[in-house]
């Protein structure tokens, strides 16, 4: 039976950030992620969670200067001792809230900028941060975003990502797969699920094109969540789109599964 987690930076905009939390308990659910944490202690999120029950499932490394347009430093020249504070720092917001899993940003790449001198030092960043991460017993995970959204992103493809989980070797690196990303950049998204779910960390889900609900777009995903499933992924699927209207209006597509899990 699949979980869902609450993306809450997209939903629950109504309210304020830290309002979010309850109202997603109110809607039945039972974890949340959202992209950053570090606009708050570690401590106030963490009584947030606590007080309604919440897992927390993910969050990111912070990504450089995301209001300027960064959107991460792992394959960024010249940044390294930026993108290990960075980690320094997530893992300690990891300590306080608990979750096991932490995305890695690659960041963006100029048209005249070396691939390969960019590749060369993800791979020694995402060493860095699965070691290190290890040690606090958290899975990193990498996440290949379409150009549409994202134009320039370093990562795109899904067999690009698990070739560099292998390349790396770190028994706690493994690849995001957010459905709505992959099936703009590649499709067939059941083969590439049947084919990679070994080296998959954590699974994120919105309608295409729109990014907003799962019932809504070109996706089957009553089909995507059986076979999930029956692949053994047994980690939370983070509902991470723009609601139509207002968010709790628009969960008609989760309340089968929540009475099914109650």
């Amino acid at each position: 039976m699949p979980r869902f987690a609450a993306n809450l930076t997209m939903m629950y905009n109504e309210h304020g950030f830290l309002e979010r939390f309850a109202a997603a308990a109110r809607d039945g659910f039972k974890a949340v992620e959202y992209l950053f944490p570090y606009d708050f202690p570690a401590t106030e999120i963490k009584a947030r969670l606590d007080g309604y029950g919440l897992t927390q499932a993910l969050f990111n490394a912070p990504p450089g200067d995301w209001a300027a347009g960064e959107r991460g430093m792992a394959s960024l020249p010249g940044r390294e001792d930026e993108f290990r504070r960075a980690i320094d720092t997530a893992l300690e917001y990891t300590r306080v809230l608990g979750n096991r899993k932490l995305h890695v940003m690659a960041g963006l790449i100029g048209a005249d900028q070396s691939r390969e001198r960019h590749r060369e030092l993800y791979l020694q960043n995402l060493a860095y941060a699965a070691r290190n991460a290890q040690a606090e017993g958290v899975l990193i995970v990498i996440e290949p975003i379409n150009t549409r959204d994202m134009p320039g992103y370093f990562l795109n493809r899904q067999d690009d990502a698990q070739a560099i989980c292998a390349e790396v070797g770190a028994p706690n690196l493994k690849v995001q797969f957010d459905c709505y990303h992959c099936q703009i950049m590649e499709g067939d998204l059941a083969m590439k699920l049947k084919r990679d779910m070994a080296g998959i960390g954590h699974i994120q889900v919105a309608g295409v094109p729109e990014r907003h609900e799962p019932d809504h777009g070109e996706l089957n995903y009553p089909y995507l969540f059986e076979l999930i499933d029956t692949l053994g992924y047994d980690g939370w699927i983070g509902c991470e789109y723009w609601p139509r209207a207002g968010t709790s209006e628009g969960l008609g597509w989760l309340r089968s599964y929540l009475q099914r899990n109650a």
